[in-house]
């Protein structure tokens, strides 16, 4: 029974995000047509569509700060990946224009199609021409004074209950190479919620926590430098982790 009461939840989940999606679809067909100008109104209708969908089936999220973080900046946002919540929580959390870089499949979902169209990167991880199109994009957006988010596992994993895997190095060589601060984020139990995208144990109401860290500005350029931001980046990530699930 509550197995079936999860997959009733995911479907009205889904349902509500397609609702909002569908509301401002006339105002995303208008802005996509010149993304450059309407950036900041596309970047403000991904979080209205995301955050009404949440709110709409008894998903809420509570933050923790560890130090009060300052939103004229902007950041690498660095989060670990465990369900498709992430993406909403991300768009709750920022007060700053960005971009997601994520999975070229999602040019392929109808809602996300749109953004990763104009807005977000899409990466295709087995090619090396797709990762430095999009190493190139992330940059730009970067020296423009844009933030970026990055999911630095590089995806969801098999793995139930979920742990913080090793990271991918691409984010913390951006932040180096840019001098832009890290901003570690840690999503301590959205896979509670909502594992994955939810086709295995659907999804439940409930309150996500989630642990925002102190930006970690890089210190030093070249190899070693992003090689040690990440270490630092993961240790603060694992150890944030470990507290809220031991």
């Amino acid at each position: 029974m509550a197995r079936f009461l999860r997959k009733i939840h995911l479907y009205a989940y889904y349902a509500a995000v397609l609702f909002f999606f569908c509301l401002g679809y006339p105002f995303l067909y208008f802005y996509a047509r010149n993304p450059k100008k309407h950036y900041r109104k596309l970047v403000f209708f991904r979080r209205w569509i995301s955050l009404a969908g949440i709110y709409a089936v008894g998903i809420r999220i509570q933050v923790k700060y560890e130090t009060p973080i300052d939103w004229s900046k902007n950041y690498v946002l660095c989060a670990n990946h465990t369900s498709f919540l992430d993406i909403t929580i991300l768009n709750y959390l920022c007060k700053h224009p960005f971009s997601f870089m994520g999975k070229i499949e999602l040019l392929k979902n109808p809602i996300t199609r749109i953004f990763f169209q104009t807005i977000d990167i899409p990466l295709k991880r087995d090619s090396k021409i797709s990762a430095f199109n999009a190493y190139k994009r992330a940059l730009e957006l970067l020296q423009e004074g844009k933030s970026l988010a990055i999911f630095p596992e590089g995806k969801i994993d098999d793995d139930y209950p979920p742990h913080l895997h090793s990271f991918k190095s691409g984010a913390f060589r951006m932040a180096s190479e840019n001098q832009v601060p890290i901003l570690p984020i840690v999503i301590q139990d959205a896979w509670q919620i909502l594992w994955d995208d939810g086709k295995t144990y659907g999804a439940k109401p409930g309150v996500i926590h989630v642990n925002v860290l102190a930006p970690i500005a890089p210190n030093a350029e070249g190899s070693e430098a992003f090689s040690s931001l990440e270490a630092e980046v993961y240790h603060k990530m694992q150890e944030a982790w470990k507290i809220y699930n031991k």
